[in-house]
């Protein structure tokens, strides 16, 4: 009883929704390699050949490229032989509001990329294909809150779906003790028709499905991360880290000149020795810290960061958020970004989290042709029944 309400549930779940699903998945393969096809087709223009500047000087070349007005909100350090990013949002209007709409997804941002070494400075263009591959993946081009949310709730569908595919799996008893749960590992060969796309969807599940279920539930944790937190808080104890983040305060000093953005890094630097600037976020308010975020050798693009606050002011170490201090759950949720994304955890993982991004249209395709091969069978059974059904019916009229 309970089996058939799970099949049906994955069943029409798949039919209803396995448009958004492959759209997710197709488009999640695609950015698991964004940085490669990136350089291969959009190639960033040459780096000039020297020393860098130093990191205010890029900032401020970035300002004078960018229209009246606009606040720096952080800078991105240049990979090697590479530009260095500048991110900036639009004047306030309509105060702190209109400042933190604009840093959503889909917002006015303007990236500015510069040349760390000749101060070259060139605005990225904002509606490139893979830019645009981005939002359908991130929150289906809608740009806003409730579309990432909307994104959310198909991971958590991914979920149920991987869940229930597996107990729709799971050979029977007696299949158990024949021996026959072998075959639910593959594909038999001569196999056709339903056979062919009931084996295939089954033999790609079990085998993907490990790999889709964390990265399906990376991505719910990134749409839905105070909630994900809250449930992993139950059994691994983790501090709200955002949070903690943004609840981080200094006091302005009257008469004061703040940090410059050069000492700061270099006072984070000596928190964190033999580590590399990753990024910077810049204070949008006179009571905010400077966060430096510093990744160590050997880590990836998204792997969680060390991030030392300072205080501009005084400028001193406010705090030190340093992932070899994180708890069991924060570990776990740090480390949803890059694993969602297929880094941090070597080519194999990435290989892996690129062809899962597939499995939604296999699933889509098989499950679609057993569904209609069912029901083309059904018909024929019926339509076999009441060939037979029919004639005796009217014979014992005929006798009555």
């Amino acid at each position: 009883m309970i089996r058939g309400v799970i099949r049906q549930i994955h069943l029409w779940a798949g039919i209803a929704l396995c448009v958004p699903l492959v759209l997710l998945g197709l488009t999640g393969s695609l950015l698991v390699f964004e940085d490669e096809l990136t350089g291969i087709f959009t190639p960033p223009p040459p780096v000039a050949v020297g020393d860098a500047k130093p990191v205010s000087a890029v900032i401020a070349a970035a300002r004078a490229a960018a229209p009246a007005g606009f606040v720096t909100q952080s800078y991105i350090a240049a990979p090697p032989k590479g530009l260095a990013t500048v991110r900036l949002i639009p004047p306030r209007r309509g105060g702190e509001k209109a400042s933190a709409a604009a840093a959503r997804p889909g917002g006015e941002m303007l990236r500015i990329s510069v040349d760390p070494v000749s101060l070259a400075t060139y605005t990225n263009p904002a509606e490139g294909f893979l830019r645009q591959v981005f939002y359908l993946h991130t929150n289906l081009l809608l740009k806003t809150r409730e579309g990432r949310q909307l994104v959310g709730w198909l991971g958590v569908v991914m979920l149920i779906m991987g869940i229930s595919g597996l107990v729709n799996w799971l050979p029977r008893p007696n299949q158990w003790r024949n021996g026959q749960w072998r075959r639910a590992f593959a594909v038999r060969r001569g196999a056709r028709g339903f056979l062919l796309n009931r084996e295939l969807h089954g033999a790609a599940g079990i085998w993907g499905l490990v790999v889709f279920v964390v990265v399906s539930f990376g991505g719910v944790e990134l749409a839905f991360p105070e909630t994900v937190r809250a449930i992993v808080n139950v059994a691994m104890p983790a501090r709200d880290l955002r949070a903690g983040a943004a609840a981080i305060k200094v006091e302005p000093q009257r008469g004061a000149e703040p940090m410059a953005i050069d000492d700061a890094i270099a006072l984070a630097r000596s928190q964190v020795p033999d580590a590399d600037l990753r990024f910077v976020f810049l204070p949008m308010r006179p009571d905010q810290p400077i966060r430096v975020a510093l990744s160590r050798a050997g880590q990836e693009r998204r792997e969680p960061t060390a991030t030392v606050f300072i205080d501009p002011w005084t400028r001193r170490i406010v705090d030190t958020y340093d992932p070899r201090q994180y708890s069991a759950g924060e570990s776990l949720l740090a480390w949803q970004h890059a694993i969602h994304a297929g880094q941090g955890l070597g080519p194999i993982w990435k290989v892996l989290v690129f062809f899962v991004g597939f499995l939604p249209l296999l699933f889509s395709a098989t499950g679609l042709a057993m569904w209609w091969l069912k029901r083309c069978r059904r018909a024929v059974v019926d339509a076999a029944a009441d060939a037979i059904v029919d004639p005796v019916y009217t014979a014992r009229r005929a006798g009555e």
